[in-house]
């Protein structure tokens, strides 16, 4: 268990990794020359490794987990909207196998891997944050996603790791137009083309961060749409009506919005620390995927293994 935190020490960071944003970065941006023993390609693990590598070298983090997506079409919103993400394309065997091998690799690395058939990585993502606050962390959540922001507490940051940036609670509402944690209720209003979540017809960005600063929250949105139609905004009226008639899907869309805080983070060490290296493991792995001499020796350095 971490010491108590005063004010004068600042708080631990629990760098939580959205693995799969990674994953498919490198399938799509990495060169197609790249194949394993058996003629698999591996050009998304080549390109996850080396990002592995670099978030490593460059903060070295003594508490880390890595998540990763399973739940492809059996999450548990599936079942509360059955064309929940029914617009994505499968995923290839080729990049399947691919997958494999990036948790694997965190494995070796003693980094802790969260993966489940019924959530997906951002709900790991956030019970793991919420498991971990209360004994004294704040959270560096290292994806570009949006839906991340909803996270955000006051000394927690996220990181777009690809563009360097980084921003906190306060950040939010400069890039998003609405606070962190009015971003579910922000795609409940404007929906996600990404998720195939539909949103409330007519109701764009713009409109959405308008009502959000006018009203603080869906919910009082919800209790006080006679209100809406007498707003200074274009087609007011048209959007009173459009929240009247889709009230309750608009409340489905908040709960497909929502990151989950209770899905289960247990088989992780306490408190996410790094756990010891796999140097077999890394080996055999380095050895299958035919990693390169610099890539073996930056795997080897950030294992403390000796060169």
């Amino acid at each position: 268990m971490p010491e108590a935190v005063t004010p004068a020490m600042p708080r631990p960071a629990l760098y939580l990794v959205d693995a799969s944003l990674y994953v498919f970065r490198a399938w799509h941006s990495m060169p197609d020359q790249f194949h394993d023993a058996d003629g698999w390609p591996t050009n998304a693990v080549h390109g996850f490794a080396r990002f592995v590598l670099e978030l490593l070298e460059q903060e070295r983090p003594r508490h880390i987990t890595i998540a990763f997506d399973e739940a492809l079409d059996s999450c548990f919103r599936n079942r509360l909207y059955p064309a929940y993400k029914a617009n994505r394309d499968p995923a290839p065997e080729e990049l399947k196998r691919q997958f494999t091998h990036c948790k694997a690799l965190c494995a070796a690395l003693g980094l802790n891997v969260l993966a489940h058939s019924e959530y997906e990585a951002d709900d790991l993502i956030g019970s793991a944050l919420h498991h971990a606050r209360p004994r004294g962390f704040r959270g560096m959540i290292v994806s570009a996603d949006k839906d991340m922001s909803q996270l955000l507490m006051e000394h927690d940051e996220q990181w777009d790791f690809a563009r360097g940036q980084r921003w906190g609670m306060a950040g939010v509402k400069a890039r998003h137009g609405v606070e962190a944690a009015q971003i579910a209720d922000y795609l409940a209003l404007t929906g996600d083309a990404v998720d195939n979540i539909p949103g409330v017809t007519g109701i764009g960005a713009k409109s959405a961060a308008i009502l959000l600063a006018h009203f603080g929250s869906l919910d009082i949105l919800l209790t006080r749409i006679d209100e809406v139609g007498f707003l200074r905004m274009r087609g007011a009226a048209q959007m009173a009506v459009r929240l009247r008639e889709q009230r309750e899907h608009a409340l489905l869309w908040r709960q497909l919005a929502t990151i989950a805080l209770d899905a289960p983070v247990d088989g992780a060490e306490p408190d996410f620390v790094r756990a010891g290296v796999d140097a077999g493991m890394l080996e055999a792995l380095s050895d299958s995927l035919r990693f390169g001499p610099m890539t073996r020796r930056r795997l080897r350095e950030a294992a403390g293994l000796p060169g």
